[in-house]
């Protein structure tokens, strides 16, 4: 009898020593699978109020536009002759010439501008500007008008033909000089903005008449243009709204101008090659922090769109106006992104460009929102059981991965409790910024004895 008591009492010590490894052995992968990361690897970081002012960023929310007035060059009163201009010359009895005094003189021929230019009808032959600013007529030596008005010019060539030369009469002479076709620069626009501009679907040219030819371009992203800009219509402004407007949101609210025509070709290499000895000894992110201004390209000018208020923009007027074979460049905002990660479901989502985004408005952009649960599947096995109606407490602790000017990384720790009730802790998100959604120690274990109560406590309470 007695020897059947021991055995009992063993039977049911063994069996309750099975159920206690069987627990704890449960209760380690439940704690695993759990999403107890808080307390299985911790994680440390920053407060806010410790930052210092460069890691916040600045608000982009009070910017304003710049005058769209200071992005075109002001056109002169009259028409001031320069090479490559091409005047319509007539002149009685020489251009074309007559036979005798009897003949009567030839009708000067007419000529009707372009499509799309806004010149008038010119009347006489195709006369250049040569690129010694002086025009090859017939009978007189050439004549300098480069710098004239096409009246002053018209002064000129009477002057050579009847006091100078004395091939015409004075009185009798009939000389008529007008405009036949501006001056042009050639002028090539690269967009990043993924806009195809209407110039691709018109067959290359714009509504302003200017010729305009595709180099590249998709549907998705990136287009190139080379226009020929006519006299006082070489400005920023112009190649603008030939190639679609203004910058897109996705582009960044600058515009940069590569003034390619003030290189001297025999400087090109040497340039390149300084750049280069100048960018090896710096390759260190903060050797380059700390020598910023060492490279700089004189040819480059970055014309700000956006300012903030009572900032005055740098924009000389000599640095709108557009020359032979200067690019416009217009980049696109492809890096200006922030990561999500932990308990925030996983993805890179863009920036906006003229707004502020703080780090509560980017945890709703990425599907959850504060004091909510994801909106997507996220959270272990502990997410998805409160999830499900059982309460339990949500993840307050966020932790914001920025990297400095330097490359110098820095984990920023927000208390989302506090964050909804200061707006100081709400940080605005910068690019390339990582946001990582964790529970506090606290949390964990109050989620975690939940579940634990309702996968083991139910059952024994039944039992």
């Amino acid at each position: 009898m007695t020897n059947k008591l021991s055995n009992h009492a063993m039977n049911d010590s063994s069996s309750s020593t099975c159920k206690t490894i069987y627990a704890v052995v449960a209760l380690t992968m439940l704690v695993t699978a759990s999403g107890c990361t808080s307390v299985m690897s911790p994680m440390s970081g920053v407060p806010v109020k410790s930052l210092p002012a460069e890691l916040l960023g600045q608000s982009k929310n009070n910017l304003i536009q710049v005058p769209l007035a200071l992005m075109r060059m002001q056109k002169p009163e009259e028409y001031v002759l320069a090479e490559g201009d091409i005047l319509g010359i007539y002149i009685e009895g020489v251009m074309p010439p007559k036979a005798n005094e009897d003949q009567v003189a030839a009708a000067p021929p007419v000529h009707f501008p372009e499509p799309g230019s806004d010149l008038p009808p010119s009347v006489g032959f195709p006369i250049p500007v040569r690129d010694d600013g002086t025009l090859p007529l017939p009978l007189v030596e050439p004549i300098y008008v480069e710098g004239k008005t096409v009246a002053e010019a018209e002064e000129l060539i009477r002057e050579a033909y009847v006091e100078v030369e004395k091939i015409l009469r004075p009185g009798r002479d009939r000389i008529l000089v007008s405009l036949m076709r501006e001056r042009t620069s050639r002028v090539i626009v690269i967009r990043e903005d993924g806009s195809d501009q209407e110039l691709a679907i018109s067959g290359g040219t714009n509504t302003r008449g200017n010729t305009a030819e595709v180099v590249s371009g998709t549907t998705r992203q990136g287009a190139g243009f080379t226009l020929d800009m006519p006299a006082y219509k070489n400005d920023l402004m112009h190649a603008l709204a030939d190639t679609g407007g203004l910058p897109g949101l996705n582009a960044k609210n600058e515009v940069k101008i590569m003034k390619a025509s003030r290189i001297p070709n025999d400087r090109r290499e040497e340039m390149m090659m300084q750049l280069f000895n100048q960018a090896a000894p710096y390759q260190d992110p903060c050797a380059l922090c700390c020598h910023e201004h060492l490279i700089e390209d004189p040819f480059s000018i970055t014309i700000p769109l956006r300012v903030r208020p009572g900032e005055m923009p740098q924009i000389d007027p000599a640095d709108v106006v557009l020359e032979e074979g200067d690019i416009v460049l217009i980049e696109s905002r492809d890096t200006e992104v922030f990561y999500t990660g932990g308990l925030l479901p996983g993805g890179q989502y863009p920036i906006p460009r003229d707004y502020d985004l703080d780090v509560i408005s980017a945890m709703s952009i990425a599907g959850t929102g504060l004091g909510g649960s994801s909106q997507r599947s996220g959270g272990g096995a502990a997410g998805s059981i409160l999830g499900a109606g059982f309460g339990g407490s949500v993840p307050t602790q966020l932790y914001v991965i920025r990297k400095s000017k330097c490359g110098r990384e820095f984990n920023i720790a927000i208390d989302l409790q506090q964050a909804l009730n200061d707006p100081s802790m709400r940080i605005l998100i910068q690019p390339g910024d990582s946001l990582i959604l964790r529970y506090k120690p606290h949390e964990e274990l109050i989620n975690f004895g939940l579940v634990a109560f309702f996968t083991f406590g139910i059952r024994e309470l039944v039992n």
